[in-house]
């Protein structure tokens, strides 16, 4: 007996009508990055003497690179799990190659992980499964919720658990006929929350999550893919509301009057800091800065003692990817009160911005530059331009969708790079990104450019350097050199550099990464294995040391020579991150006055919004931290923070990080 796709779940779990015979579940869901398909994954379910095995073939093809994992997972007829075997990759750069048996008398695992075998405690009730993928492996996990009764919580050995929250159910329409699926919110998978839906016959419709690189990932069986983007909207909602509920105690309700009295401000200007300072806050703007030893405070306002304390802006997160909700928490634990994405899905991206702007969510200001790229094998997302009519719909597009910026990516080509940064240009728009293959620095700057992602693109120019060659003295007096920093004054050009991201994938394995970064110590337990770098070792450490040497050196030089920064990350250890990159601002010749302004006034002016944001002045929005050491006497201390505040309402930052899984 087969059937295709829909096979009734209660079939699959009768266990007195599979022991007689074999019965076969197919399925296929279509793999997405970005929106983007990518790939497919196939699963098959087969019963025989009350066993059952799922073997599933799952591929996709990230930026050239495939991504290919096999699976073979064992349970009783009532879901069980006896073994899973995973082999093959989760992401580009992680390799998933477990095998798992499954002792419930025991409440033993044995886990083969790299060649070695444990055994490790699995308490009854647990669960096999490991990671996002494969998608059948998670439909099989609501499955066996459902079949038992709906725990609060499913132990995933052998690292931790998960739960399942039922979120109501979705109307979609597939060829003019509407189908309601049921919702849940799985947490404890990945970090964070992902939502899935599963339809009347107990199959899932699709999957939201992310993948092992922390980017979008989406899993839409076949029959439900024109669904797409009406899946992403609703999961982001979904999510959104669910971390409401778990940030709820971390944020004071807001004061009409706010006032922090007795602090040392540094206000984000350049001006030497203000002792004994008072700031006065009204609706969530600045309405007053006083030093008057005795002030009239309202009788109703919501007083911050700041003796001993530091008032600095908000911080600015100029290259964020916001691919997950759980940013917003962290972002505003780690002082961070506005953050321009530099490339997301359309549907997710606008959803969470418009939704956090409106109180319903959590997070700071979603500035975006909304992503454009050219088909190619390292093309990236669903947003592609191969002709001007394409390129020209994308920007307005963006701009009616309120993106502040359009980012090029690293498959468009020349042509259309002079086509996006006219429009862009031409509805008030500016352009940033990555200098696409084929193309130097100089001339992305000469096409239009207004602001370059990544230090890679002018160490590499500046310098000269060549893949697969050793990299070159970091000599800027050439005559080359000076003609492009010419070039680079001339335009004003901005650099977001993202350099603590290469410190991350070029320190030496000869030092621990947290030495450098001490927050990778406090990620939630589903990133420690994935963001503790184990940095370079062998005969590629001297280049890695050489290449990273160059990228400061490439800093200090435009520094020097007037060049404006914005800090920004890329995604490297969330939250902290920002600040590790202030510190290696000022390892590279930075004031750490001149660190904060690239991660505050400065990051304000270049996207035109210093008249309300950016600095501490009368008549601005109140983004505000609160630290209690001095940033000025050493950067690191901006790690301290005592409060944020965000448009005036206050965050204390240590329920913050643990409402997604950190410590504090």
């Amino acid at each position: 007996m087969k059937r295709s796709g829909a096979l009734s779940f209660l079939l699959v779990a009768a266990s007195a009508a599979l022991s007689a015979q074999s019965v076969t579940e197919h399925g296929k869901f279509i793999l997405h990055k970005f929106a983007r398909t990518n790939g497919e994954e196939t699963y098959s379910i087969e019963s025989k003497d009350n066993i059952l095995t799922l073997k599933s073939d799952f591929l996709f093809t990230d930026r050239g690179t495939k991504v290919p994992l096999k699976t073979v997972f064992t349970a009783s007829s009532t879901l069980e799990p006896l073994s899973l075997k995973l082999e093959g990759q989760s992401s580009r750069m992680s390799a998933l190659n477990d095998v798992m048996e499954y002792h419930p008398q025991q409440q033993r695992i044995m886990l083969t992980r790299s060649g070695k075998t444990e055994e490790l405690p699995a308490p009854t009730g647990s669960f096999l499964v490991d990671g996002y993928s494969p998608v059948a492996m998670q439909q099989m996990l609501v499955r066996f919720w459902l079949t038992h009764n709906r725990p609060t919580s499913i132990s995933t050995p052998p690292a931790g658990s998960v739960t399942i929250t039922p979120a109501g159910t979705l109307a979609v329409t597939i060829a003019g006929k509407e189908t309601k699926l049921d919702s849940y919110v799985i947490a404890g998978l990945i970090w964070g929350s992902e939502t899935l839906w599963m339809d009347e016959h107990q199959n899932l419709a699709a999957l939201i999550s992310t993948d092992a690189e922390f980017d979008h990932f989406e899993a839409v069986r076949e029959e439900y893919e024109p669904a797409l983007a009406t899946f992403i909207q609703s999961a982001a909602k979904e999510n959104l509301a669910a971390l409401a509920k778990l940030t709820a105690k971390s944020k004071q309700p807001v004061a009409r009057y706010l006032v922090i009295q007795n602090v040392t401000l540094i206000d984000g200007t350049g001006k030497e800091p203000m002792k004994d300072a008072t700031v006065f806050i009204e609706d969530g703007k600045i309405t007053n800065i006083s030093t008057v030893a005795k002030l009239v405070i309202p009788a109703e306002a919501t007083v911050i003692e700041g003796t001993g304390k530091f008032l600095i802006p908000g911080l600015w997160d100029m290259h964020a990817h916001y691919e997950q909700v759980e940013w917003g928490p962290i972002y505003l634990a780690a002082g961070v009160t506005t953050a321009r994405d530099c490339g997301n899905e359309f549907d997710f991206i606008t959803t969470v911005r418009d939704t956090v702007a409106a109180g319903q969510g959590i997070g700071p200001e979603i500035l975006i530059a909304g992503i454009v790229d050219g088909s190619g094998p390292i093309s990236l997302g669903a947003v592609i331009a191969d002709t001007p009519e394409q390129a020209v719909e994308i920007v307005r597009k963006y701009k009616a969708a309120g993106a502040l910026q359009i980012k090029i990516y690293s498959s468009l080509t020349p042509q259309l790079v002079l086509v996006i940064t006219a429009e862009a240009h031409k509805l008030g728009m500016t352009v940033t990104g990555h200098v696409p293959e084929g193309m130097t620095i100089e001339q992305a700057v000469m096409a239009g450019y207004d602001q370059i992602n990544h230090i890679q693109y002018p160490t590499r120019d500046l310098l000269h350097m060549e893949r697969g060659k050793p990299v070159p003295p970091a000599d800027f007096s050439t005559a080359d050199a000076k003609r492009q920093i010419a070039l680079f004054k001339q335009h004003n050009t901005v650099f977001d550099d993202t350099v603590a991201l290469y410190e991350d994938f070029f320190h030496p394995a000869s030092v621990p990464y947290a030495t450098l970064e001490p927050g990778v110590l406090k990620v939630a337990p589903q990133l420690v294995e994935a963001l503790s770098s184990p940095g370079v070792s062998g005969d590629q450490a001297v280049k890695a040391k050489a290449t990273l040497d160059a990228m400061m050196a490439t800093i200090h030089e435009l520094h020097k020579d007037g060049l404006t920064f914005v800090a920004g990350t890329d995604q490297t250890i969330p939250g902290y991150s920002l600040h590790r990159e202030l510190e290696l601002y000022v390892q590279a010749g930075f004031t750490p006055m001149e660190a904060l302004e690239a991660a505050s006034s400065v990051p304000a002016r270049v996207m035109g919004l210093e008249k309300t944001v950016g600095t501490i002045e009368k008549g601005k929005r109140a983004d505000l931290v609160l630290l209690d050491a001095d940033p000025l006497a050493d950067i690191h201390n901006t790690r301290r923070i005592v409060k944020t505040i965000s448009a005036g309402a206050i965050y204390d930052p240590a329920p913050l990080w643990e409402s997604v899984g950190f410590k504090p």
